[in-house]
């Protein structure tokens, strides 16, 4: 196989790398036709025994470019299209093209995010771009850092690593056992990843204390200062709040400002969980539902969800610069950080993280920001929230479904039953519940094995399955919303 860098395969490659873009843009063409399916469902047993050719098992030998083809195509093939105008099943959805050549620049430039003497463009681009996000939280020049990282659970445990630094330095030499036991809280519609923060770092899963939200999913302030003083009582040491801008399931955005107040009288990091709804600041009509965003101490948002930047593009931003800015995670690797190079360090920024090799995730998105400006990603936010409003408007008037609350959705969240015929005429109980607890799982496995459109669904607290469709796909039109409800009365009207 005889490619670049092998002395005269200028040719081949470029017949190779032009046959693999004709394969790409093939791909997307069909992507956003309707006709098209979203997936081509197989069981986990059926892609490992291999389909029509198709293997995952790898050879000895070396195979020839036209069956590396073929594999490309197969793999887009049995893969799920979440660019599809008909895919509601998860938060980060569609496809933009600028941002797609963003990721192939990205990949052929195969560098590395920890000095600047091997990334001098993208370290740069990622201070502007970050600088940018910040200004946009309300901070003030003189304030703030942040990083790109691998996705918002990582975000959100760096906030929890930066937080108990800031109280407790001495924790990076001495560990756990030189400090208090420690409490933090969030809401108990928050995202796993917070739990799951504090099981890294040792704090405890039990330490994390959930605070009761209202039957809109969002945190009661009340509860909160309660359980502060609870942590008190029973010896622990409150030191961390995550609010949430944007709950995973519901949309809802926690009272920055009431807890913000609270986080200020107890002395309380604040950390605001955005990665779902931190793309709502780039609207004029909708960026003040995360009012009292600019009184935290950290902010996780992710542009791979909202503003439809490709897989993965999230970050982290501190407001108190000396947090992050190298203190908690420095080390000093003497083979990547001289102090004695020829230009600036404070530009080599890989010992602001815990990882070493870290991929650039900038480029993306400064490239799409250059193409849409702000008021290109503030039309696509707005659109997704009307597309959400028009569901909702949809369902509320409708018998063969019922909302999981009455209220106009805040985010681009929208949570509904469907109700069959056998279930309709059943008074709200257990009974009843039992039953509609089956629809959604048996809806959804139809769904995938027919193709034709993708949702989710979970259980919450004491509510059982519902559908939870969200938009964040700026392909989805009405005619889309239709087609999905259409779909699902289709495959359980006889449940």
């Amino acid at each position: 196989m005889d490619l670049l860098p092998t002395e005269g395969s200028e040719e081949a490659s470029r017949h190779f790398l032009q046959e693999i873009v004709n394969i790409l843009l093939a791909y997307m063409c069909k992507l956003f036709k309707r006709s098209t399916k979203v997936l081509d469902f197989h069981h986990p047993h059926q892609l490992k025994e291999g389909l029509e050719g198709f293997t995952l098992e790898l050879s000895d030998q070396p195979e020839n470019l036209e069956q590396l083809l073929v594999d490309c195509r197969d793999t887009l093939k049995y893969g799920v299209k979440t660019g599809h105008p008909r895919f509601f099943n998860q938060l980060s959805s569609g496809l933009d093209i600028i941002g797609l050549a963003g990721e192939w620049l990205t990949s052929t430039a195969n560098t590395n995010m920890f000095t600047y003497e091997i990334s001098p463009v993208f370290i740069l681009m990622e201070e502007v771009v970050l600088r940018k996000m910040m200004d946009m939280l309300g901070w003030s020049n003189e304030e703030g850092d942040g990083i790109f990282c691998p996705g918002g659970t990582v975000s959100n445990l760096y906030s929890v690593l930066l937080a108990r630094y800031h109280f407790f330095p001495e924790v990076k030499s001495r560990g756990m056992s030189a400090i208090p036991r420690l409490a933090m809280f969030t809401s108990s519609h928050s995202h796993y990843s917070i739990q799951k923060s504090a099981a890294v770092l040792g704090i405890g899963t039990e330490n994390v204390l959930l605070v009761k939200c209202d039957e809109r999913g969002k945190m009661i302030p009340g509860e909160l200062e309660s359980s502060i003083a609870s942590a008190k009582d029973r010896g622990l040491y409150p030191f961390y709040v995550s609010a949430t801008a944007g709950t995973t399931v519901y949309g809802a955005f926690d009272p920055l400002n009431d807890i913000a107040d609270i986080c200020e009288r107890h002395g309380l990091w604040m950390h605001v969980d955005a990665a779902w709804g931190g793309g709502l600041l780039m609207s004029k009509r909708h960026r003040v539902k995360l009012q009292g965003i600019d009184r935290s101490s950290s902010v996780t948002w992710n542009p791979h969800k909202m503003m439809g930047v490709p897989l993965q593009c999230a970050t982290l931003l501190v407001r108190k610069k000396v947090s992050l800015n190298f203190e908690c995670n420095q080390l000093c690797a003497e083979y990547l950080f001289q102090p004695d190079k020829h230009y600036d360090t404070s530009y080599d920024t890989g010992d602001k993280t815990i990882q070493c090799g870290r991929h650039v995730d900038v480029f993306k998105l400064w490239l799409m920001w250059k193409a849409k400006g702000m008021e290109g990603f503030e039309s696509q936010i707005n659109k997704c929230l009307e597309n959400a409003e028009y569901l909702f408007d949809k369902l509320k008037n409708r018998t063969d479904f019922l909302l999981v609350f009455e209220s106009k959705p805040e985010h681009s969240n929208v949570c509904f039953w469907y109700l069959p015929h056998s279930l309709r005429n059943l008074p709200p109980g257990c009974e009843r519940d039992k039953k509609l607890h089956a629809v959604a799982p048996k809806i959804k496995a139809k769904m995938m094995e027919e193709g034709l459109t993708m949702i989710g669904y979970q259980p919450l607290g004491n509510k059982v399955n519902f559908f939870r469709c969200v938009f964040s796909n700026s392909a989805t039109q009405r005619e889309d919303v239709d087609f999905l409800l259409d779909e699902i009365v289709r495959l359980g009207h006889d449940l």
